[in-house]
């Protein structure tokens, strides 16, 4: 399974200074750019420079993780990942529920690593009707090419902001109007209590610990998903699915 997800990130491998700086040049969408740590050379300390004006995360780098990931064994010191669809702005989310006369409907994902749950949350967000996916830049998987294949197509059809601050991010949604719901395990509420047939931003928290602290103090109210089984929670894109039709049902009833 790890060697199939390598081989399909390294579909949109770019490696060597010069093809990684023409892709910049180009406009290309990069979602990592990988830089050899404890170099002094010029030229890479400006492409560094140069991807991250251009919104791509640089990721300092043990020269010999960079040997192992090259295809090439060329890499000259940088290996950039081409992200499998554009990003877009959290502007661009609230304007496409706009256009379509509806209260915005966005989600949130918080530290979400695996790329098969953001895959899969792309996924059941478009299907859901949702305006957009809101991801951090650090500490989360981008829109690579296991997210794209997982997402079954979806990430060509669902817009996702990616934002340098998450918790930033919210607080700008709330003075926009949405109410932020995060989910959490220890909620005295249940999604069934809550009402999201407002404009709605719904927080799906990372698959080991949930919500960060400051993610969760950003919140205007947590939920729970009522669990009467033996185990005691649900992976990320589970959870994003059940608070995702929910919000479909009541507005559905609102129609």
């Amino acid at each position: 399974m790890e060697r199939e997800q390598e081989q399909q990130e390294r579909e949109g491998q770019i490696e060597g200074r010069n093809a990684v700086m023409e892709a910049l040049r180009a406009n290309w969408t990069l979602d990592k750019v990988y830089i050899a740590s404890g170099n002094t050379d010029k030229g890479l300390a400006r492409l560094a420079a140069t991807a991250r004006a251009a919104g791509a995360v640089v990721v300092e780098t043990d020269r010999r993780k960079l040997d192992a990931m090259s295809v090439t064994h060329a890499h000259q010191g940088v290996i950039a990942l081409a992200a499998a669809a554009p990003y877009c702005t959290v502007q661009d989310l609230l304007n496409r529920a706009k256009d379509r006369g509806e209260a915005p409907l966005l989600v949130a994902c918080d530290e979400i690593e695996d790329p098969h749950n953001l895959g899969a949350i792309i996924r059941t967000a478009e299907a859901a009707g949702a305006h957009g996916v809101i991801i951090p830049k650090r500490r989360s998987v981008g829109l690579t090419a296991t997210v794209a294949k997982t997402s079954a197509g979806a990430v060509m059809h669902l817009p996702v902001a990616r934002v340098p601050n998450l918790p930033a991010a919210l607080r700008a949604l709330k003075q926009e109007g949405l109410w932020v719901f995060g989910t959490a395990a220890d909620s005295q509420a249940t999604l069934y209590q809550v009402d999201f047939k407002g404009p709605t931003v719904l927080v799906i928290g990372s698959e080991g610990k949930g919500m960060g602290r400051l993610v969760g103090e950003t919140c205007d109210q947590t939920v729970k998903i009522p669990m009467y089984g033996a185990v005691s929670s649900l992976n990320a894109s589970a959870a994003a699915a059940v608070m995702l039709y929910e919000a479909v049902r009541q507005r559905q009833q609102t129609v």
